[in-house]
């Protein structure tokens, strides 16, 4: 079939009920089949034909698989980042930690040594870096395959000789034993319930230990919080993603360990992010 129009209103209304943007994944999905980016496809559509893969894309998203996943490529900050399912897909609620660390340093200051603490494919890391051109980074995960995806990506971002990786779990003593102070930390730990029911898409194909963290989801932070004092420097900050609900126990634990602390809001005013620092900045 000659012409992208038909196929792409055929695979919208399969995927009605099962996305909340089914016209976007139809596109994403043809423009990954097509080799080219979607803004290229929809350009060109009038005379591009449909590849055989797309009916095999489609039927894994039809299934509720992530496209992320599909197509193995995520947008983040100014990035493009490879995924896969050994990874959280990174989500734009999580710029809010870059954002809030932008308008801490202001203009005139910047970060000289950044972590980046279970860091995944690397998406705050290399975010980070993206914005502090003169920064070096520590990224850390308990999961060797993660780091696996997140070196891929510093290479990709062109980052390498800016970033180290460190195989650890913070789960266990001495942790963070020789890893120095930072200017800046950053941190999307677990924050899920135990119980908590999550969207079958991300139930049945994220890294459950990536998103779970407790009865109560404040596991980790339990762990986190306390050890700032050791990793940051005397002017260091350190942003953590939160859940809906988990500001106020995540402050309170500040407070405990003699941090200032501020709640950060996403574009969506949902509570996304919590500072800890010893000063404000001058």
């Amino acid at each position: 079939m000659t012409g992208l129009a038909p196929v792409l209103r055929e695979a919208t209304a399969a995927l009605e009920g099962i996305s909340p943007t089914p016209r976007l994944d139809a596109e994403l999905l043809l423009a990954h089949a097509l080799g080219i980016d979607r803004s290229a496809m929809l350009l060109r559509q009038h005379d591009l034909s449909v590849p055989d893969i797309y009916s095999g894309l489609l039927a894994r998203r039809v299934a509720d698989e992530p496209v992320a996943y599909i197509t193995g490529v995520q947008a983040f900050w100014d990035l493009e980042l490879c995924v896969t399912p050994d990874v959280l897909i990174p989500r734009a609620d999580s710029e809010t930690l870059l954002q809030a660390a932008i308008d801490w340093f202001g203009e005139n200051n910047e970060p000289m040594r950044i972590a980046d603490l279970g860091t995944g494919s690397g998406a705050l890391l290399l975010a980070a870096l993206s914005i502090f051109p003169n920064a070096k980074a520590m990224g850390m995960d308990i999961s060797a395959k993660a780091l696996a995806v997140a070196s891929d990506n510093a290479n990709r971002a062109k980052f390498a000789d800016r970033v180290q990786f460190e195989l650890r779990d913070w789960t266990k003593a001495g942790w963070a034993d020789g890893l120095g102070q930072f200017d800046l930390i950053l941190c999307n730990p677990p924050y899920i319930e135990d119980a908590f029911m999550l969207a079958p898409m991300v139930a049945a194909h994220e890294p459950h230990g990536a998103l779970f963290a407790g009865a109560d989801g404040l596991d980790d932070y339990r762990i986190l919080v306390p050890s700032l004092r050791a990793l940051l420097n005397s002017c260091g900050v350190a942003f953590f993603e939160i859940g809906y609900n988990q500001a106020q126990a995540v402050q309170k634990m500040g407070a405990e360990e003699g941090f200032l602390t501020e709640l950060h809001h996403d574009l969506a005013g949902n509570p996304r992010a919590i500072r800890f620092s010893l000063g404000i900045p001058e």
